[in-house]
């Protein structure tokens, strides 16, 4: 399956996410500069928006990114019904562009964080948790602007609709404030659209792809996610 991976200026994490796509039988990842525009996105199967500070996070992180031409492909592919994950800076573009709901705000101690957490995955499957339901994981996170605020509104309807698929827990599972990073809302990590296709996730799976890294944890999520562009 062809998968593109994005990369616009300032982006720093696309090779790590290419070698982490490739560790998966059957997906074929292939760089594709954001000023290729639509022409990029062509043979994609799903799209992959890796982090890093694009734009230099200029006016906010993932602002700039999210008007470039080549994401009105990624809209246009992930309206139908095209697999996308946006991690970290991909996150932020993913959000800035409205395709998933909220924003990320600097963190609440107002300083860059990189460190490894652990999360807690929903009890209940999405397509990128097949497998995973109620486990506990760990994955490292490296952002400045990582702290998921939404409306209250936003925060009712996407808890009820399974939408929240990560929250950061203790290593126990716990989910309290002692072990939120950034101050995002309800302990919240990632965030799915409303057709569940479309994620966003703060802290890197492609960082933890195996276990000399640390944690292969990660490679559970980038597995669901290269399934679900072969369907």
């Amino acid at each position: 399956m062809a998968i593109a991976v994005l990369r616009f200026p300032g982006t720093n994490n696309e090779e790590d996410a290419i070698r982490a796509l490739s560790l998966i039988e059957g997906a074929d990842p292939y760089l594709v500069p954001s000023r290729k525009g639509l022409a990029g996105l062509e043979k994609a199967d799903g799209i992959f928006i890796p982090g890093g500070f694009s734009y230099g996070d200029y006016l906010r992180a993932g602002a700039v990114a999210s008007v470039e031409t080549i994401t009105e492909g990624v809209r246009d592919l992930a309206e139908d019904g095209l697999p996308v994950m946006g991690v970290c800076n991909g996150f932020q573009i993913l959000a800035e562009m409205g395709l998933l709901p909220g924003a990320l705000l600097p963190n609440e101690s107002a300083h860059f964080i990189c460190k490894w957490v652990y999360l807690k995955v929903s009890d209940r499957a999405t397509l990128f948790t097949e497998g995973l339901e109620g486990a506990v994981i760990r994955l490292p996170i490296a952002h400045a602007e990582g702290n998921y605020y939404c409306s209250d509104e936003e925060l009712e309807a996407i808890n009820d609709e399974n939408r929240i698929p990560f929250r950061y827990c203790n290593e126990s599972g716990e989910i309290n404030d002692i072990v939120n990073p950034n101050g995002s809302v309800h302990n919240v990590a990632g965030v799915l659209s409303q057709k569940g296709n479309v994620l966003g996730l703060m802290p890197h799976p492609e960082r933890a792809s195996r276990q000399i890294l640390g944690s292969s944890d990660g490679l559970l999520i980038i597995e669901n996610f290269v399934r679900a562009t072969k369907c």
